[in-house]
């Protein structure tokens, strides 16, 4: 019985074959902005060559596979945020874009060696207006500005922590301009967050892209939370256990960086405590245990100076510890972030940093300040009112995206009710002109295209300072939208600062 071959299929052509998208055909650059991954000629910068080439062997379908997978990593992780004003409910899953956002070596080199010299001359900032006040004598900085701010406590003034640092973990926000140039948009000094969003969107990353990193050789983010103890540790007070005993103190559940809060205190190995946790006596701070009271040497607070203590400050405030500024100025507790370190991060002193820099370290600033009007002043505050359509408006103590006017995207009404709001108190608000941020690469319903972005290093200071290398990439997921708050409906991108290129 002989067996008959089935009929071959003729093959089709080459150019026959239906050629799937790839990830970033099609991309075009924001034609305004600077772009992290591409240059104005569309090619990528070098830095980028191997991500791209790497990402941009992925269909579309390939990628969005890819994102469902981190979507429900962060899903099952918890990784959440609040926002309070959404009545939809409080909490949310913090956006992640998969696409990252590198930087050089030699240009974060750069950035380190100016975020080190800023923190530095804000923390001799922070021991002079408390002391002597230097600056404020030879006319530097305006003392009117200081001693009005709302951050400026009196508490502090002749106190100086132990250790001798105020601004133990500062998260300045950077900007890069059209031509690339990083600018310093603010500084964080209180209590800044989102360091906890660096480290999980880096966990979801090498889960989905667990070649990528040896590739493009990025550098670790993991050893932040042992960096962080290390610091803590090295500035507590005299008579401290060995070693130290550092908490967390958070003012609970329902903060809106709770998340972080839980996340630090488990990776850093410490208690995680709510003010009722802890009592002082003697002038000495304990914690409450199973086991019987507890020293406690140093305490990483994440509520405001404000609710720290009912005796010193708010005294309706249940968040805070009794007696806790009493047990701090007799030097037996080091607090994280030092009492009264808001004066520093006021957007009105903020434009005096560079000054502050030449004052106390006789150098010039390695990152510069995006010009700034200051409304207490009345040139620039009648240069504000007269061109509100064209500046962004800050009140100086507000964050997150809040009390501010975005003036090109302002209707007449919401200029002239700002402009009353000025008018009534020029000292709570400054502008700036509209920087047009850089933009990267993100995942819309439509592929990828331009978004805007920010960046928040985090800089950790004890007998020394560290900066972490990276920090949190902000991303404004709406089209044409400067705002990158996670409460104004932003997202966030992994930062990979890369080795040796």
């Amino acid at each position: 019985m002989t067996t008959r071959a089935a009929p071959r299929t003729a093959p089709i052509p080459n150019e026959a074959l239906p050629v799937p998208a790839k990830l970033f055909d099609g991309y075009a650059p924001h034609p305004a902005a600077w772009d992290e991954l591409f240059g104005r000629g569309h090619d990528p910068h070098p830095h980028c060559c191997p991500l791209v080439e790497r990402l941009g062997r992925l269909t579309p379908a390939e990628f969005q596979a890819k994102r469902t997978n981190a979507d429900l990593a962060f899903v099952n992780q918890g990784v959440t945020f609040s926002v309070y004003s959404d009545r939809r409910g409080v909490e949310k899953i913090f956006p992640f874009d998969l696409i990252p956002r590198p930087i050089p070596a030699a240009e974060w080199q750069t950035l380190e060696a100016g975020l080190v010299q800023r923190l530095t001359a804000l923390n001799l900032f922070l021991d002079d207006v408390y002391h002597d006040q230097r600056i404020l004598k030879e006319g530097v900085v305006p003392a009117d500005l200081v001693l009005g701010s709302k951050g400026y406590r009196k508490e502090m003034a002749g106190f100086r922590p132990p250790g001798g640092v105020y601004v133990h973990i500062c998260g300045t926000d950077l900007i890069r301009d059209a031509d690339g140039r990083f600018l310093v948009l603010e500084d964080n000094g209180r209590t800044p967050s989102g360091v906890s969003y660096v480290l999980e969107n880096r966990a979801v990353m090498k889960k989905v892209f667990p070649q990528l990193f040896q590739e493009c050789r990025v550098r670790r983010v993991e050893d932040y939370p042992q960096r962080l103890r290390e610091a803590l540790a090295s500035v507590a007070p005299a008579g401290a256990a060995s070693p130290p005993v550092v908490v967390v103190l958070s003012p609970g559940p329902y903060n809106s960086a709770y998340f972080e809060h839980t996340f630090l205190a488990r990776h850093m190995g410490v208690e995680l405590v709510l003010g009722p946790d802890l009592f002082v006596h003697d002038d000495a701070v304990y914690l409450k245990t199973t086991r019987g009271p507890q020293r406690v040497d140093v305490i990483y607070r994440r509520l405001d100076d404000d609710f720290l203590d009912p005796e010193a400050f708010r005294p309706d405030s249940l968040l805070g510890v009794p007696g806790l500024v009493r047990a701090y100025r007799a030097g037996n507790v080091t607090l994280a972030n030092a009492v009264g370190t808001g004066v520093a991060d006021d957007k009105a002193v903020y434009p005096y940093v560079e000054d502050m820099v030449r004052f106390y370290l006789s150098e010039e600033p390695v990152l510069r300040n995006v010009p700034t009007y200051i409304c207490a002043r009345p040139d620039d505050l009648r240069y504000t009112l007269d061109n509100l359509e064209r500046l962004v408006v800050k009140a100086v103590n507000e964050s997150g995206g809040y009390g501010m006017l975005m003036g090109p995207a302002s209707t007449a009404a919401q200029r002239a009710e700002f402009a009353a709001k000025v008018r009534d108190n020029p000292r709570n608000y400054v502008a700036q002109p509209v920087v047009t941020l850089s933009t990267c690469p993100t995942w819309t319903d439509d592929g990828p295209a331009p978004r805007h972005v920010d960046l928040r290093p985090y800089i950790v200071t004890g007998k020394s300072t560290w900066v972490l290398p990276g920090g949190l990439t902000r991303v404004a997921l709406t089209k044409g939208s400067l705002v990158v708050n996670s409460s104004q409906g932003g997202g966030s991108k992994d930062t990979w600062v890369l080795e040796g290129r």
